[in-house]
């Protein structure tokens, strides 16, 4: 046993305690036969304070006496769970069950996991393989399709070869239409460039790449495809057309690369998963070696072919390409203008919404805003409010502590009032935490106000460029006739 202390009435003494596990008890000593005060080091303080202990020197005794009294307290003490300190702690019941429940469950979610993961992972592999045999599938499908393409103008080709004759004529007339519509392209590509350019000035966020900014870029290539159509058609209403020389070499050319393109593709369209020479090309997919699409593609076969026939009535044939270029860039250029207007409509609807979202945000932040200030007051003075009770609680604590001899006892009232103590104590650092998280709250929803007001004007500006700078150069465009050449 390890001797505490000693009262005029009592002796404590306790077990030597271990190290390993900790104690349960909440008693400090066990009440004993009353024995004369035993003098202490420091390292043997007891929770009690020290005016509790009478001291040594009132009454004097021998060192014998001293030494059968410790010797008598040893030889009667013995080692009973109620003599364990407060030092000492052990887990309860409740955390024994808890923690063999959350081992079944995290057992069970594992389990769970593992399972969905190996019939998700069967039924992904299944689905991949018969997307797989699908898209092969399809892609033979398009070759032979390309295949057919290609046989196509091959027939095309070697009839338009066998026919092929001289013969120019003049293309006055066609040739002014031309230069006034390609004339007539040059105002709506201003317009779509200072629309760019007026959009670079959107800020932050919404200098996005939406559907208004692709259309305008489309629109400026349209533009300038058109144009640049005009002007290679109106180069061969000056120049007119080769010869029938070059004609018929370009035929032939185009014969001899769709004859290579065939058994290319001939070839692909017979390659299957069993074939020989098939391999890993790394990177293949990455690299675009085409330099046309399936219309250039086909345009630029028909181009050959209206060249040739041309040549035997090139006044005639001549007129009708330049008919139907005018009509077609017409046709784009209208179609697009129209497209980029509805786009441009769509996009401040959006931002309009937007802002009125952002500003309907933005109130209830206020709000939000106010009553986190209202509930950090009121959790300030919640903190003021317990400082009295906690004042009484520990002052009559205090004042307890001075009765004198036997009545300092630890009876119910100090109990009760050691409980107080560490309640109130409990409920001020719970306030304050969640004062601190109010406070912090606080900070995001400023924070966010901020955010919110700065897209405002963001949305502001934006509007003002799309809906006041564009939209009012975009409000005139030249009518069909004078993108077709009349006056």
């Amino acid at each position: 046993m390890e001797l505490l202390g000693s009262t005029m009435t009592t002796t404590y003494a306790r077990p030597k305690t271990s190290h390993f596990l900790p104690a349960i008890s909440t008693m400090a000593s066990s009440y004993r036969n009353p024995q004369p005060h035993l003098g202490m080091g420091p390292s043997a303080n007891m929770w009690r304070t020290n005016s509790y202990y009478k001291s040594s020197s009132a009454l004097p005794l021998t060192f014998s006496t001293q030494r059968e009294n410790f010797d008598l307290v040893r030889a009667n003490t013995t080692f009973y769970p109620s003599n364990r300190t407060t030092l000492m702690t052990r887990y309860t019941p409740d955390d024994w069950y808890k923690s063999n429940h959350s081992n079944y469950r995290e057992s069970e979610s594992s389990r769970k996991s593992a399972e969905r993961l190996r019939k998700d992972t069967i039924r992904f592999m299944q689905d991949k393989e018969q997307l797989t045999r699908r898209t092969q599938e399809n892609t033979s499908k398009n070759i032979a399709e390309r295949v057919n393409d290609i046989v196509f103008w091959r027939s095309e080709l070697s009839h338009e070869i066998d026919n092929i004759v001289t013969e120019t004529a003049a293309l006055s007339e066609v040739k002014r239409r031309l230069e006034r519509a390609l004339a007539e392209t040059e105002g709506p590509l201003q317009v779509s460039q200072e629309c760019l350019y007026h959009r670079e000035k959107r800020m932050s966020i919404d200098l996005v790449h939406d559907d208004v900014e692709k259309d305008l870029i489309k629109e400026v290539e349209v533009l300038r495809s058109c144009q640049e159509r005009m002007r290679r058609h109106l180069d061969r209403a000056i120049t007119q057309l080769a010869s029938n020389r070059g004609a018929q070499h370009e035929l032939e050319k185009d014969m001899s690369n769709k004859v290579s393109a065939q058994r290319i593709d001939d070839r692909c369209h017979y390659l299957r998963n069993t074939s020989d020479g098939i391999g890993y090309y790394r990177g293949i997919d990455r690299m675009d070696h085409s330099v046309s699409l399936p219309d250039s593609w086909s345009k630029f076969t028909d181009d050959n072919i209206l060249r040739s026939q041309s040549e035997r009535a090139a006044s005639h044939k001549l007129r009708d390409e330049i008919e139907i270029l005018l009509n077609a860039t017409s046709n784009e250029m209208w179609n697009q203008f129209n497209n980029v207007n509805v786009a441009f409509t769509n996009r401040i609807s959006e931002t309009a919404d937007a802002k009125n979202n952002l500003q309907a945000h933005l109130a209830k932040t206020l709000q939000e805003i106010f009553q986190t200030e209202m509930l950090i007051e009121s959790l300030k003075k919640a903190l003021r409010d317990k400082e009295n009770p906690l004042k009484v609680a520990q002052t009559r604590l205090e004042e307890r502590t001075r009765r004198p001899n036997i009545e300092l006892c630890r009876d119910n009232p100090h109990h009760r009032l050691v409980g107080e103590v560490r309640e109130i104590e409990d409920t001020i650092q719970k306030l304050q935490e969640r004062l601190m998280e109010a406070e912090n709250t606080l900070q995001t929803l400023v924070k966010t106000k901020a955010t919110l007001e700065h897209d405002l004007s963001i949305k502001a500006n934006s509007l003002f460029l799309d809906q006041e700078k564009c939209m009012s150069m975009r409000k005139s465009f030249p009518s069909l006739p004078r993108l077709v050449g009349y006056t």
